[in-house]
């Protein structure tokens, strides 16, 4: 709900669409990988709270299913919730999912950009952490490696994006500021 909220808020404001995925690129397929990641992410949540029979077909690793990991895991996602909101809201207008190539945004560096030049992607990597913890099994550990390598592989496109942008900003920012943290 976070990037779609925030998303609505961005194109409510700017009538910019925030959503850049137009032209099939390596982009544009770390996009659609993404999607289909978070597509399964749902499915596994929902057999997991509906169907406790289907879920064992999930392949659930049973030795992690203790109580005390899953509100580990909860405290990861809760706060890796807030954390999302609060840089998103820091972007501003310089929200986007995917990189857009049409519009030219601010180089955000306050708030969590301050320690971090992708907070909401750490944001995203706790997330996937706590539902790995909340629901232990093969695919969520799997969605988990696949976000890992999903996350990493935007961070360098849209790296490289920014810095073409703002070649000497960019480049001093990232004197300054970690990739993560």
């Amino acid at each position: 709900m976070a990037l779609f909220w925030r998303s609505y808020v961005v194109w409510k404001r700017t009538g910019i669409n925030p959503f850049t995925f137009k032209n099939f690129n390596t982009q544009t397929i770390v996009g659609r990988a993404y999607k289909l990641t978070f597509a399964l992410l749902v499915l596994v949540v929902f057999v997991y709270a509906l169907s406790p029979a289907a879920y064992a077909y999930l392949a659930p690793i049973r030795w992690l299913e203790h109580p005390s990991l899953r509100w580990i895991g909860a405290a990861f996602v809760i706060f890796a919730l807030i954390w999302i909101i609060i840089a998103q809201a820091q972007m501003g207008e310089a929200w986007r999912i995917g990189i857009d190539t049409e519009h030219r945004t601010p180089l955000v560096q306050e708030g969590l950009f301050r320690i971090s030049r992708n907070p909401i992607y750490i944001g995203g990597v706790i997330t996937l952490s706590g539902l790995f913890l909340i629901i232990p099994n093969a695919l969520t550990l799997l969605i988990l490696i696949v976000g890992l390598v999903l996350i990493r592989a935007q961070v360098r496109l849209e790296e490289k994006h920014v810095g073409k942008m703002y070649p000497r900003e960019y480049a001093e920012y990232c004197q300054r500021v970690r990739r993560w943290l």
